[in-house]
């Protein structure tokens, strides 16, 4: 059957975190000092992130960017509790919660995205699934890249994440499409699987890898390959 639709993940997928890390934006170490924050070491720091992270997960709807904001405000007020040695104060949470949610520039998105996406929009209909909280969609209404999309499903509307069946059945009803009709592309394996039980053709896309690799998913390393195989599905 003629494929009529593509699904993208966004992080990761169109774009990354531009520090490089998803919960450390742009202006991060103007409220924190920077020497004092690696002083504590890879370990350390990745477990208090995760214990910080727990309170996300435990908001299964986030509905506006000021419920996303309050939420974050309460991520770095845990954050700082934590780590005492940083001596935030509340207005440096605030700022950081609203540089996290605020700043588009957080996300910077891959060259090819603007290449690709607007020609594969004229010939597909493309849509998001993305596990990620509202801000997100206004970054793509700014860089003009939200009209290419027919369907923008994120986990913190629907109350639940991917591999989630209501996350691609969402999208499919969206574009009135059926799950062989459709391809997504993610870069993580068990969102593939999930996708895969629906009869959903799937894609592997792995930015910065050296090869592609050869097993139950056909693998990408950028948008342009994407081009090419599509036309094998």
């Amino acid at each position: 059957m003629k494929i009529k639709a593509i699904l993208f993940d966004s992080g990761r997928v169109l774009n990354h975190p531009r520090t490089g890390h998803w919960f450390i934006p742009p202006n991060f170490y103007k409220y924190i000092d920077k020497r004092v924050f690696e002083k504590q070491g890879t370990d350390v720091l990745q477990k208090v992130f995760q214990i910080c992270l727990k309170r996300l997960d435990e908001q299964d709807y986030v509905l506006t960017e000021q419920e996303e904001y309050e939420l974050f405000v309460e991520f770095y007020s845990e954050f700082s509790d934590q780590l005492p040695q940083l001596q935030l104060t509340k207005t440096e949470i605030n700022c950081i919660a609203n540089d996290t949610v605020y700043n588009d520039e957080k996300f910077l998105f891959h060259d090819d995205v603007f290449d690709v996406i607007p020609r594969l929009s004229a010939a597909y209909k493309l849509g998001v699934v993305s596990d990620t909280w509202p801000s997100l969609e206004r970054v793509f209404i700014n860089l003009n890249l939200r009209n290419y999309f027919l369907s923008f499903v994120m986990s913190s509307i629907l109350g639940v994440r991917k591999p989630n069946e209501l996350m691609y059945m969402t999208a499919l009803k969206e574009l009135n499409v059926s799950p062989n009709e459709a391809i997504f592309v993610d870069d993580n394996i068990h969102n593939l699987e999930g996708a895969k039980k629906l009869g959903i053709h799937t894609i592997w896309l792995l930015r910065g890898s050296e090869e592609v690799i050869n097993g139950d998913y056909k693998s990408i390393k950028d948008l342009f390959e994407l081009e090419r195989v599509i036309e094998n599905f």
